[in-house]
């Protein structure tokens, strides 16, 4: 069964930039797995995979420009399913990351990123999703947000309006209280 432990975007240096843990681990052992990464691509240097295993979990990573995509999975998940679960998530980097796969734009782009990584994977576990599917999932959510955004600016106007009403109202009166007292 594959079980995906965490989806990250590092360094060369194993510095972890972007890191969505799918599983209950904690940050320490998370940055401790990632930061090991590069001294065993160092061992495995000159071989055509992309995948390393230490006893414990498998690395499965590609390179992004400067900077690595990495999935650290079970040892018992099913390696070719890992990788393509690998390549799920760097084609929604690159897409997502439109100028470049730096470390400034993968910052900016945090909150659409992990949205998206959370599309593809639930506890762990990858759902059957493709790029354009993750696509439409967080448009569709940015148009609900928009159409949120605009009920909002409506009550805001509409309290404005009411505001001003109400305030011609007692300007009306107390001019009327003057002219009679």
């Amino acid at each position: 069964i594959m079980v995906v432990l965490a989806a990250s975007v590092c360094t060369r240096g194993g510095k972890p930039v972007l890191s969505r843990q799918f599983r209950d681990l904690p940050k320490a052992r998370i940055e401790g797995l990632l930061a090991s990464f590069p001294g065993l691509i160092d061992t495995a240097s000159g071989a055509q995979h992309t995948t390393i295993e230490t006893d414990s979990v498998r690395y499965v990573y590609q390179p992004l420009e400067e900077l690595y995509m990495v999935l650290i999975t079970n040892r018992a998940s099913n390696i070719l399913q890992d990788i393509a679960t690998l390549h799920l998530f760097a084609q929604i980097v690159t897409a997502t990351c439109k100028a470049s796969c730096s470390e400034q734009e993968i910052l900016r782009s945090a909150f659409d990123l992990i949205t998206a990584f959370d599309e593809v994977c639930t506890l762990g576990y990858r759902e059957n999703v493709n790029l354009s599917q993750v696509r439409n999932f967080l448009e569709m959510d940015s148009h609900e947000e928009r159409i949120q955004e605009i009920i909002e600016r409506n009550k805001e106007q509409e309290a404005t309006e009411e505001r001003k009403k109400r305030a011609k109202q007692l300007d009306a009166q107390r001019k009327e209280l003057q002219r009679r007292g």
